[in-house]
């Protein structure tokens, strides 16, 4: 319990100051506001059992809406979670994510690197060891001969946008502050992390009572300089196939209408990255679908063609550049609007400076009247038409005898309603998802984590996805793979209370490096689940492993597929289930989605006695020569 020691301070621990001061923090933006620290996931251990659990629990007990604990099964795993409420909210609100000290804090890291590879604000507070050193080494601290101011929570450091240990109590308010001010700059967010010795988690302190109260974090709309606005709009008016990349920043500035309008008042086509997926309906008549890698034919033939590309909010992934080859014009130029500088400044591009939805607005008005022409509208329609008749001979080619993954995802897209979200990370599907997957107009109806590609992420995505946004119906599209990799939330799902729908796509295998292998001549080597033969290989018969059974085992409902019109149906009862429900389904691994026309940089290995990758190398080469400099 906290004590009022004198006028205007109150006695509590480091831990219970710190929850307190969370529960009142808000974000606003556009005159709404937001609550920033919707809640704590954690992970209990002597690390922060005793401070952070203690003080949770008494928040808990005091009034359990302030600030709700939420158990998880695998620290990695909550901060994906949160990372993906973060998402699904624009990033004005996130979790915190507590471990204890040691391999807790370590589990961490991945999911911290995903968070601030995607821009994605979450709160990490792992324990520490003792800042008095009177009991080290603790147990689970690893001592650096070197200094003995470092743990292994330093291991956050490269991968958090700010890091703070506070090793006094009178440090707090000011790491907090600190700590708070990133995760609320759209141009500087990702993971911040407060690392907190044990000990001084559970030391009290007199705070002033102002660290306590409401606190709202204003997140602005920078809008553009001027002359870096005249400088874009000049090049765009002397642009005659300009082409738009639409990103994440779209979705999170909430400028899909502005672009919308954009787009049609000037006739310039729309492609979209991962991120930027669903910015435009797929069937707008100026919507190109996926670019780069993973992109559609249309989207990648218009690339090819363009002299000006307007990037809105992306960071230019070598995905979406196809490793700088699809902008193949010799002369095209690039206008990049993007809140954080550092993105801007790219392929030298002319830098705008600027929130997404305030520099369309402003781009539109001093557009007004401007337009592309008849012939590059021909040339759009043209490309549209072409790439959706591939899309429908690959959606509806009835593979044998089990069934294809764009088959499956065909199934489960035209199941969905607009505004229900598919969630999936990693493996093949991803890039199947990219370019096949048609976006019915709601922007957050495609969730794929694809800048960190975290195979792992989509069972612990989904969850906080539903929690974002319990009012839609959320499909998690998995491969076994990453299934096996991180499948634990499924318990966090069943305890919670919270319905996913979880597509199990089981192709015995990793079949996404599966076929990258396959390309580089390295011959599907290790990507298939075998036994370990006679010959001392992983070549012998499948592996025996039922993944329905181990959802089962984990608390979900458990539907079987083993043919399409299986599929279907129990997609059909999942639907109307009122739990998470997985339904595993076995596909050809071997069965690809319609080629795009674009290329992935992966070099092939230089010297080989192996003809396939002597056949890939010179492949390898050749694709070299069309990569550009961006200069």
């Amino acid at each position: 319990m906290s004590t009022l020691t004198s006028p205007g301070t109150r006695r509590l621990t480091v831990a219970q100051a710190l929850v307190r001061f969370l529960a009142v923090q808000h974000t606003e933006r556009d005159g709404v506001e937001h609550r920033l620290i919707e809640g704590v996931f954690g992970i209990f251990g002597h690390g922060n059992v005793a401070g952070l659990g203690e003080a949770l629990l008494g928040l808990e007990l005091a009034d359990p809406t302030l600030l709700p604990y939420r158990q998880a099964r695998n620290e990695q795993a909550m901060v994906h979670t949160a990372a993906a409420f973060a998402r699904m909210r624009d990033r004005l609100s996130t979790y915190a994510c507590t471990t204890s000290v040691g391999p807790g804090a370590t589990n961490l890291v991945t999911g911290a690197a995903l968070a601030t590879v995607n821009r994605l604000p979450v709160l990490l507070l792992p324990g520490d060891v003792f800042a008095t050193r009177t009991a080290n080494p603790v147990l689970q601290e690893l001592e650096d001969p070197r200094s003995m101011d470092i743990s292994v929570n330093d291991t956050l450091r490269p991968v958090s946008r700010y890091f703070d240990r506070v090793n006094r109590p009178e440090q707090l308010p000011a790491a907090l502050l600190a700590a708070m001010r990133v995760l609320t700059d759209p141009a500087d967010t990702g993971a911040v992390t407060l690392a907190l010795p044990q000990d001084v988690q559970a030391e009290a302190w007199d705070w002033p009572e102002e660290l306590f109260a409401h606190r709202v974090w204003h997140v602005p709309r920078p809008r553009a300089d001027r002359e870096a606005l005249r400088r874009a709009l000049a090049a765009i008016t002397s642009a005659e196939r300009p082409l738009i990349v639409a990103g994440g920043g779209v979705t999170y500035s909430q400028a899909t209408d502005p672009l919308r309008q954009f787009a049609h008042a000037t006739g310039v086509p729309v492609a979209e990255t991962q991120a930027g997926k669903g910015a435009m309906p797929h069937d707008d008549p100026l919507s190109l679908g996926a670019v780069g890698a993973t992109g559609t034919s249309a989207a990648n033939l218009i690339a090819a063609r363009a002299d000006l590309v307007i990037g809105i909010g992306t960071r230019w992934s070598d995905f979406t550049t196809a490793s700088r080859t699809v902008f193949a014009d010799p002369g095209v130029r690039f206008v990049n609007i993007n809140v954080a500088a550092f993105d801007a400044a790219k392929h030298a591009g002319i830098s705008v400076v600027a929130d997404a939805r305030a520099a369309l607005e402003e781009l539109s008005a001093e557009l007004e009247g401007w337009t592309t022409s008849t012939a590059y509208r021909a040339e759009i329609a043209d490309a549209r038409a072409q790439w959706e008749q591939k899309l429908a001979a690959a959606c509806h080619f009835a593979n044998a005898p089990l069934p294809s993954q764009i088959e499956v995802i065909a199934a489960v897209n035209d199941a969905v309603d607009p505004a229900d979200v598919v969630v999936c990370a990693a493996g093949s599907m991803p890039g199947d998802l990219h370019k096949l997957w048609r976006c019915k107009g709601d922007p957050k109806s495609y969730h794929v984590e694809y800048g960190y590609s975290c195979m792992g992420y989509e069972i612990a995505g989904g969850l906080g996805v539903k929690l974002a946004a319990p009012e839609r119906e959320v499909y998690v599209m998995v491969g076994d793979g990453s299934y096996l990799m991180l499948a634990q939330e499924i318990v966090t799902a069943v305890a919670e209370g919270v319905k996913l729908i979880v597509v199990l796509v089981d192709n015995g295998g990793y079949a996404s490096i599966g076929r990258l292998s396959e390309s580089l001549g390295s011959q599907r080597f290790g990507t298939a689940y075998r036994y370990r033969a006679a010959s001392g290989r992983l070549d012998g018969g499948a592996l025996p492993v039922d993944l329905a059974a181990n959802a089962a085992s984990l608390g979900a409902a458990v539907e079987r597929a083993t043919d399409l019109e299986e599929f279907e149906a129990a997609l059909a009862r999942a639907k109307k289930a009122d739990r998470i429900t997985v339904v595993h389904v076995t596909t050809d691994p071997l069965a690809g989605a319609p080629d795009g026309g674009a290329w992935w940089d992966v070099p092939v290995a230089q010297v080989s006695e192996l003809e396939s990758t002597i056949a890939a190398r010179s492949g390898y080469e050749e694709a070299k020569k069309a990569q550009r400099p961006y200069l």
